[in-house]
């Protein structure tokens, strides 16, 4: 299941069984405070995304993620905000809307600038107000656009936004993701385009949203493409390759060398996972925060 499908089939059968491994382990956090970290997360800060384990109550969540190091959930309505900070978290990067087609619908197409714009003028100052970082946005569908006039239609939009995203301190964060495998037609599937564009923008408030795991369907190279290209990189996203399961030996690259590589640039942002679980939910989560600790 991708973050696409989780958003319009939430309690789908394997989200439903995660969400009864999650009671057995963590029953006792229900309601109660959010216990001791058992070990920092290290040189890089370490968040989750919702969308994976949607079926867990938040404040058990919450609970956990706290309790394992983890420093803020990623991927929230503006609905959910509070009860994240209410757990001593952060929303590592929120939503300007609930959309179902968010991906497609992209800055790429001077069309949409309209919509995504008044969106992010809407969220951006509540984001400040609310003490998260980023906000969310996309590249959008290619339709037949080429790159030439998508990377011109994307600064053009991004430059709109970028002076109150400066002036409220909140990052806009326009993501990478792969037309190979989970999101077919998508223009921002290559890191050289996403670059394009942070240079024609130049602003410290707009990034690329560098999700390791559609970068390495699409292109590989990912420890030398994050050191070249730190200066455009704002968040990070994980998922194992083959099938975005677990940062473990079933997978293609090495994350504990990765997490080193990020840390090693002096990156100050987050870096979240992003993996549909195929055991114990928690216990993968655990075991992937450790894994990046550095």
């Amino acid at each position: 299941m991708d973050r696409r499908q989780a958003i319009g089939l939430v309690g789908a059968a394997a989200v439903g069984s995660q969400a009864k491994a999650w009671a057995r382990p963590y029953a006792a956090l229900k309601g109660g405070p959010a216990p001791s970290p058992r070990f920092s997360a290290g040189r890089v800060k370490q968040s989750v995304s919702r969308w994976p384990y949607r079926e867990i109550p938040l404040p058990d969540f919450c609970n956990a993620a706290a309790g394992m190091g983890l420093a803020g959930v990623d991927l929230l309505s503006a609905a959910d905000w509070d009860t994240v900070r209410d757990h001593g978290l952060v929303c590592s990067m929120g939503y300007p809307a609930d959309r179902r087609d968010f991906i497609p619908t992209g800055f790429n197409d001077r069309a949409n600038h309209a919509l995504l714009l008044r969106e992010l003028e809407q969220t951006i100052p509540l984001a400040a107000k609310h003490g998260v970082p980023n906000v969310i946005t996309m590249f959008g569908n290619r339709r037949g656009r080429s790159d030439a006039e998508a990377i011109d239609n994307c600064i053009a939009g991004l430059n709109a936004i970028k002076a109150l995203a400066e002036e409220q301190r909140v990052t806009v964060c326009v993501e990478l993701l792969n037309s190979k495998v989970d999101h077919a037609d998508y223009q921002g599937d290559h890191t050289a385009f996403g670059v394009a564009v942070m240079k024609g923008v130049a602003s410290p408030r707009v990034k690329l949203l560098y999700d390791i795991y559609h970068m390495q369907i699409m292109e590989g190279d990912i420890i030398r493409t994050i050191r070249d290209n730190a200066a455009f990189i704002g968040h990070f996203h994980t998922g194992g390759v083959p099938g975005r399961h677990e940062l473990d030996g079933t997978q293609e690259l090495n994350w504990h060398a990765i997490a080193a590589a990020i840390a090693d640039t002096g990156f100050t942002g987050f870096m979240a996972h992003e993996f549909t679980p195929t055991r114990d939910p928690v216990t993968s989560l655990r075991q992937a925060v450790e894994t990046c600790t550095v």
